[in-house]
């Protein structure tokens, strides 16, 4: 297992959409692999989630996990969920306005308005299909991760480039958490 490359913003990379994993490639040693190495680089950053394209493969496969998160410490937790080739449905025309950030973007935070519930149809890193409803973080968790395989970044969501923080100011003034080095 290896802990991988993380592609940043300016990288074509991530503007690229990344292709469907044949359903017979995804129980290969290839794929396999890839799925590890992708889980240990998003739980050595720290991230939410991961998708194919932020590593530098353009293969429709992302990682969510959220447990006792640093970057996210009042989230709620979300076990660990490969995705493979989602198809993302909203069940509900409610959007909620929330922060994310992106370890593509490191260091950034800002508002992007999320559909509150959708519904995943995806395969799962045996190929079994999986399909399931996700509400709120994890909606957007799974959100994020997909247009990332579209070749989409949450700044390209956001409808008010003001709310755009580095992450210290965040804390400072949208939280209202002072940093002891500032």
């Amino acid at each position: 297992m290896a802990i991988l490359k993380v592609a940043r913003l300016g990288h074509p990379v991530l503007r690229q959409p990344a292709r469907p994993v044949p359903v017979d490639e995804i129980r290969s040693a290839e794929t396999q692999r890839l799925i590890d190495d992708m889980i240990d680089t998003m739980r050595e950053y720290d991230g939410a989630g991961l998708a194919g394209n932020q590593v530098h493969a353009l293969k429709q496969i992302a990682v969510i996990e959220v447990a006792a998160n640093p970057r996210y410490p009042d989230a709620p937790a979300i076990p660990l969920t490969v995705v493979i080739n989602p198809v993302v449905t909203p069940i509900s025309e409610e959007t909620e306005d929330g922060w994310e950030g992106c370890l593509s973007v490191p260091d950034m935070r800002g508002v992007v308005a999320r559909y509150t519930a959708v519904r995943l149809e995806c395969h799962d890193r045996e190929g079994r299909r999986v399909e399931l409803v996700a509400k709120d973080f994890f909606a957007r968790v799974i959100q994020h991760e997909t247009d990332h395989l579209h070749g989409i970044v949450y700044l390209d969501r956001m409808r008010d480039l003001r709310t755009l923080s580095h992450l210290v100011e965040w804390n400072k003034h949208w939280l209202g958490i002072r940093q002891q080095d500032d």
